[in-house]
Order: structure tokens, then C-alpha cells, then sequence
């Protein structure tokens, strides 16, 4: 054996020892990959469901909201009609009604004013 063969045996076994050493941290980076896709399957497993669910959320949701538009739709419109009913009341039967109750008024203070005896009036 020359010397080059025993310097080339020397190379063999220390590459062989870095090859070993290496490997076990391949090995268990190799083990963290695994864990890694098996977390991302079970987290897209998981999310397919909650994402139907957020859809039938979100449907139910823009129902309700089309009644509750229905519905304040309609309270307006009833809120125009009664503003409408009580302008019209106003103007037809409010003024005469006034016009009424004044000369009510004024008859029952002529009918009360000529029943009162009237003061006498001092003459300066």
C-alpha cells in the first residue's frame, strides 16, 4: 500500500462519518416535512367544510336582509300615506272645524255676555 492508497481509505472513512453524520438531520427534517403536509391536509380538510358553512351563512343572510328592505319598504310607504291622510284631513275638515269651534266660541260668549248684569259705568 502506497501512501495515496492509505490517504484515499483516510478520505473514504471521514466522508463515510460526514455521510452518517448528516444523514440523521436529513432524517429528521425529513420527519418534519411529513408533519408539515399531514397539518396542511387536515387544515384543508377542515376548511372545506367552514367554508360551505360561511356560504349558507352569507345566503340566510342576504334572505333576511331582502325582507327587512320588504319590510322597511313597506313602512315607508305607509308612513307616506299616513303623512298624505292627515294632510288631507287638515285641509278639508281641519279649517272649517276652526272655523266651527270660533264661532262656537263666539255665540257662547254673546249668549253668556248678555245674561251677566253689566257694571255700572262711572262717569268722571
Amino acid at each position: 500500500m502506497t501512501g495515496t492508497d492509505i490517504a484515499g481509505l483516510i478520505a473514504a472513512g471521514v466522508f463515510a462519518i460526514l455521510v452518517a453524520l448528516l444523514a440523521v438531520p436529513i432524517f429528521k427534517l425529513g420527519k418534519v416535512f411529513d408533519e408539515i403536509r399531514v397539518t396542511i391536509k387536515q387544515i384543508g380538510d377542515g376548511t372545506v367544510p367552514l367554508i360551505d358553512e360561511v356560504t349558507t351563512t352569507v345566503a340566510t343572510t342576504n334572505t333576511q336582509l331582502t325582507k327587512v328592505d320588504d319590510i322597511s319598504s313597506n313602512i315607508s310607504d305607509a308612513t307616506a300615506n299616513i303623512s298624505a291622510l292627515s294632510s288631507l284631513f287638515a285641509a278639508t275638515l281641519g279649517s272649517p272645524l276652526i272655523k266651527v269651534a270660533a264661532f262656537s266660541y263666539g255665540v257662547r260668549q254673546a249668549f253668556t255676555g248678555s245674561r251677566k248684569p253689566k257694571r255700572a259705568r262711572r262717569s268722571r
